[in-house]
């Protein structure tokens, strides 16, 4: 008897290592069109494996792309990309509380964004703010979160003015993304329609974005700067241009949060003549390597990044197993990229070589219909 019971303690343990060694992932998707998805999904990633288990449907929500997960792991909040929302044209912010044992998520309550297609969002690091882009209002937005979870009324809305070369796309501003630093002291909003990325003080206090002394950076126009990504030192920062293929590289002032374009390169091979549509960016947790993903060519350029200067040096773009790539995800610890194909419902594993940042395609892979965004709890 005793020997079963050893056994069966030795089993509880390895059990509770397997499961603190899963990430739970939380999908967003695009609902609408031809989509079979019904909502946010989740799964888990055995960070040591590389698996993904099967997807299932955490909560029903009507175009829920862009995800961001509060501090305490206790609550989601995901933009719903519409422009009709409850009679107005606007889209909205959904907070979702997290059942820690099932990975589901209930409704708490929603807001108006302030904007139409509400297309990116983040909480500030003290857990009290969800910071909104809102594409077609070509506004950023900044909403109390209440100690329940809950979205209070807006604090603040900072419209943005101004227009770009490219007159389809470029006609009027679009926030594509909002972001803050590390100290949490600075916001920046990347607005694909005036070829600036918008520089704010962010008070945490009563959450409000002011302008900085240097306001904003211009990056070459008709590019259409997208998504935003600051280097764990904080000395530098890249975005994606969308429109051009591209990715500008800043440095960056810590005291001021001030950027200055120190080179723009491009995210496709010099041989490729199709559709150029850029999608995100992100640098990987060591600090030493940049990823852009490439809708049209269907890949993921990497990049070294010089430790001293912050410039990119192309590395390879590797197709990213399906189509039409949106956002992807890095585990903490740089070993894995999950890489989303909106146009192919897949999702795919890739293990990332931390000494040249070169990503190789694993077996592992699920369908979720339309992904375009992937946020842990980890």
């Amino acid at each position: 008897m005793t020997n079963l019971i050893r056994i069966f303690a030795i089993t509880v343990v390895m059990s509770s290592i397997t499961a603190a060694d899963d990430l739970r992932l939380y999908i967003g998707t695009y609902t609408r069109g031809d989509s079979v998805s019904e909502g946010i999904y989740s799964t888990t990633f055995d960070a040591t494996s590389g698996k993904l288990s099967e997807p299932t449907l955490a909560v029903e929500a009507d175009n829920p792309s862009f995800l961001a997960v509060h501090p305490s792991r206790k609550f989601l909040y995901a933009c719903i990309e519409t422009g009709d929302f409850e009679g107005n044209p606007t889209g909205a912010v959904s907070a979702f509380r997290v059942d820690p044992n099932s990975g589901k998520l209930s409704l708490i309550n929603q807001q108006p964004s302030g904007g139409g297609a509400p297309c990116h969002c983040n909480v500030d690091s003290t857990g009290r703010f969800l910071l909104v882009a809102n594409y077609m209002g070509g506004n950023a937005a900044v909403f109390p979160i209440n100690s329940d979870g809950s979205l209070a009324e807006r604090s603040c809305l900072i419209n943005h003015v101004g227009s770009g070369p490219d007159k389809g796309r470029q006609e009027a501003p679009h926030a594509h993304s909002i972001n803050l630093s590390t100290d949490n002291r600075f916001a920046y909003v990347a607005d694909l329609g005036i070829d600036r990325v918008m520089i704010y003080r962010f008070d945490s206090q009563d959450g409000l974005l002011v302008p900085s002394a240097a306001d904003s950076v211009a990056v070459k126009p008709g590019t259409g700067p997208r998504h935003f990504s600051i280097h764990p030192s904080g000395r530098f920062a890249y975005t994606n241009n969308e429109l051009t293929c591209e990715v500008t590289a800043f440095g960056r002032d810590v005291t001021s949060g001030e950027l200055n374009v120190i080179q723009t390169i491009s995210t496709l091979p010099a041989d490729f003549n199709g559709r150029k549509s850029t999608a995100e960016c992100l640098v990987h947790p060591s600090g030493k390597f940049l990823y852009v993903s490439n809708r049209g060519h269907d890949s993921i350029a990497v990049y070294t990044i010089d430790p001293e200067t912050g410039k990119l040096a192309t590395v390879e773009i590797t197709s990213t197993g399906g189509a039409e790539p949106r956002n992807f995800f890095i585990t903490n610890d740089g070993k894995w990229l999950i890489a989303e194909n909106q146009n192919s419902d897949s999702i795919v594993v890739f293990q990332v070589d931390q000494t040249r940042g070169s990503i190789r395609q694993t077996p592992s892979q699920i369908t979720v219909g339309k992904p375009v965004c992937i946020r842990a709890i980890q």
